[in-house]
Formats: structure tokens, C-alpha cells, sequence
């Protein structure tokens, strides 16, 4: 693709990094028979290449409009289209760019703004959040059923190992899977005690940035990314093998932390050293399972039928594909066949609130793929697809580490 970036971003690292993205670009369109959205839509500008075009044209000085910024907020960011491409398009990176220009450019409504606003504060805030879904889980016989289905009860977490190992790694905290689905980490922390690893807790750290970065708070993400690499520098120092993450969404995000950081002078080689240690919990159960499965409960009956879905965080933004069905299967569960699984659900961090229409028929598509093969219940690796496809379904959807746990449980 032929580029004649305009003055205004041309020579910045975001327009010399956005120029060799576009130069990748050969106009082939395979990644737009995989993008969820053009599948949805049928519109060639809300599909991968029709969005390069349009962020091509306003690189290039063509003043975009509110419906260029329209085709840019459809995109959920899946990257399917990178996992597709056969060019190596970095095209996530590239719309990245695009959205902040578009954002200066054209702005947003008040309306819109406040929207965002209130999301952006309301799920950073923990304690803000952790009230409010509290208060809505005892009101929530009396909630639409709309509401209620996102609302859903609590599931205790159980205790969490006290054991010290010589092996530590550190969790990440992040801003609402706490709140929503504590029984998450602290069943991550018991198969890892199990493991001879102590996963540790850093009260000093909070969301991955990835929410702010997200909805074009860039300073807001700058500011979340160096508290948690202050937060975890002295522990790594001290001898902290890795960072956990058990929510992919956020695994994806500090994994790239060196390139988000690159061009920050204080910061960048700390944040390079983050990214490398940084892993999502399947890659560190699948380093372990040599040793946890031997651990495994026998199997006295047959174990319920399993539909996994893989978030498109894990299979397209990490490449992680097969590891968690793999360590799954190893563990005694049958796991149904699921047409499309490479196809978003329509979570997308906030966008299941932003883009409702969108998200909710590519929730009615990903359940039906799911429920296909009649199991018993659902699994995926991500809290943001959790409680996007349990607000769908009467099946239980879990995370995938709850299920190991209990088959390791005493």
C-alpha cells in the first residue's frame, strides 16, 4: 500500500509506526470474511480493510467525520483479522492510532462523553464498583430481566492458600474480576500451591490500563501501567518470577507494556522486563502440569461435558491457541464440538455497553455455537466474556481454572 502520511503525524512515532502497518497491507480481504463485525453488518467500512482505508485517508489529511469515527468504534478489537492475515498486518496497533486521531479530530457528543466518563470512573473505581454490584445482587429479584441476567450471585471463592514456596509469582489485580468472580484468583492461587508456587497479591496494583487505553484515555492508561510496574518492580527484584494474569483480556495488555512503553524515558526498560515475565495463567498451569496431574481426583463418573470458548484476547492477541483445551481434555473433560470458535462473543471490554445491538447478536451466535453440542456447562478464560455469555444462558459459565481446581480439590 502506497502511504503519503500527512505533516502533522508523519515523522511522530505514532505515524512512523502507523505508515509501516499500512506499507504491509496488500488489499487481499481475507480479514474480512473472519471480522465478526463485517459478518454482522455486511458494510465493507466496518470490516478490517475498509477501516485501514479510512484510517489511511485521515493519516494522509483527509478530515474525518462522525461516521468515520462510527466505523471505528464497531471495531471490537478482536484481531481475528491478525490471526488471518497472511501479510502480518499489525492491524490492532494500527487502529489504535487511528481512534486517537479520529477522537481529537472529531470529538465526541456530550451525551457520548458522559457515557464514557461515567464507565471509565465507575469500573476503575473498585470500591465504587464493588458497592454497586453489591447493591444490585440484593435487589436483584426485583431487576428486569435484562439487568438481572448481567447481575449475576456471587460465588464464594473459598480459602486461599497460606503456604510459602520458594517459587513466587505475583497476581494482577485488576479493577473488576475481583468484585465480580473473586473465586477466580483464589482458585488460580490454589492449583498453583499445588504447583509448589505462591501466588502473591500486590495491594499496590489495580487494572492493567487496558480500559482506559481502551476508550483514548491514554494519560489515564500511562498513569495505571508505571503504578503497577512501581508496585511489582521491587517484588521482581527480590525474586518474583513472573506476573499471573487470569483474565486474558488483561494478559494481553501487560504483555505488551514494553511497546505501549517504549517511548517513555523512565519507564521503558522496566516495562520491556514487565512484558517478558508477564503470563497468562494457562502458560504457567501447562509449564506445572507434569507435576498437578498426578493430583487429579480419580474419576468415579463421568465428568459433565465441557463448550470452551477461547477469548479472542488468548487465540488472536496472545497466539495461545489449544493450550487450554489441551490441559482441559488431560483432565478428564469431554469438550463438545463449537462451530466458529475463532468468532468473538461481542464482550469486548466495555463494548458489550457502547455497541449493545452488536454485541448482543454476536452473544446470540456464540451461545448458539456453544449450546450446540448440549453440554452441561460453559468455560472460557476471560471475565468479560464470562459474565457477557452468562447473562445469555442458564448454563453455568465458568473460568477455565475453576474447573481444574475442583478436580484438584482435597
Amino acid at each position: 500500500m502506497q502511504t503519503n502520511l500527512a505533516d502533522f503525524i508523519k515523522d511522530t512515532p505514532e505515524g512512523l509506526e502507523a505508515d509501516a502497518i499500512l506499507r504491509s497491507c496488500v488489499h487481499c480481504g481475507f480479514c474480512t470474511a473472519t471480522c465478526p463485525t463485517y459478518q454482522v453488518l455486511g458494510d465493507e467500512l466496518d470490516g478490517p480493510r475498509g477501516r485501514i482505508y479510512l484510517i489511511k485517508q485521515v493519516l494522509e489529511g483527509t478530515e474525518p467525520t462522525a461516521k468515520t469515527q462510527q466505523h471505528l468504534d464497531r471495531c471490537l478489537t478482536c484481531r481475528n483479522c491478525e490471526s488471518t492475515c497472511p501479510s502480518g498486518v499489525q492491524y490492532g496497533r494500527l487502529v489504535d492510532i487511528g481512534r486517537a486521531v479520529v477522537e481529537k479530530k472529531v470529538g465526541r457528543s456530550a451525551g457520548d462523553s458522559l457515557r464514557r466518563r461515567v464507565l471509565h470512573r465507575g469500573l476503575l473505581s473498585k470500591k465504587a464498583f464493588a458497592a454497586a454490584l453489591a447493591l444490585g445482587r440484593a435487589a436483584r429479584p426485583l431487576l428486569p430481566t435484562s439487568l438481572k441476567a448481567k447481575v449475576q450471585p456471587l460465588r464464594a471463592p473459598g480459602s486461599w492458600s497460606a503456604a510459602q514456596h520458594a517459587r513466587t509469582m505475583l497476581l494482577l489485580d485488576n479493577c473488576v474480576q475481583d468484585a465480580m468472580a473473586p473465586s477466580i484468583d483464589a482458585a488460580a492461587a490454589r492449583v498453583l500451591d499445588r504447583a509448589g508456587i505462591t501466588l502473591k497479591r500486590v495491594a499496590a496494583g489495580g487494572c492493567c490500563g487496558a480500559l482506559s487505553h481502551h476508550l483514548n484515555e491514554h494519560d489515564a492508561a500511562v498513569a495505571r501501567v508505571r503504578a503497577n510496574i512501581d508496585a511489582w518492580w521491587p517484588l521482581v527484584e527480590a525474586g518474583a518470577e513472573a506476573i499471573v494474569v487470569t483474565a486474558s483480556g488483561c494478559s494481553v495488555m501487560v504483555k505488551d507494556y514494553g511497546h505501549f512503553m517504549q517511548h517513555d524515558a523512565v519507564y521503558a526498560e522496566k516495562a520491556t522486563r514487565i512484558a517478558a515475565i508477564s503470563k497468562d495463567v494457562s502458560e504457567v498451569i501447562a509449564d506445572a502440569w507434569v507435576q498437578l496431574k498426578p493430583s487429579l481426583k480419580p474419576i468415579r463418573d463421568a465428568l459433565p461435558a465441557i463448550a470452551y470458548h477461547p477469548p479472542c484476547t488468548l487465540q488472536h492477541g496472545m497466539k495461545l491457541r489449544g493450550g487450554v483445551e489441551g490441559i482441559l481434555r488431560d483432565a478428564g473433560f469431554t469438550l463438545t464440538p463449537v462451530t466458529d470458535s475463532h468468532l468473538c462473543c461481542g464482550s469486548a471490554g466495555t463494548y458489550s455497553v457502547l455497541q449493545p445491538e452488536i454485541s448482543g447478536e454476536l452473544k446470540h451466535r456464540k451461545l448458539g455455537n456453544l449450546v450446540a453440542g448440549k453440554p452441561a456447562q460453559i468455560a472460557t478464560a476471560n471475565i468479560g466474556c464470562m459474565t457477557h455469555l452468562q447473562s445469555g444462558t442458564e448454563l453455568p459459565v465458568k473460568h477455565w481454572i475453576e474447573l481444574i481446581d475442583e478436580r484438584l480439590a482435597a
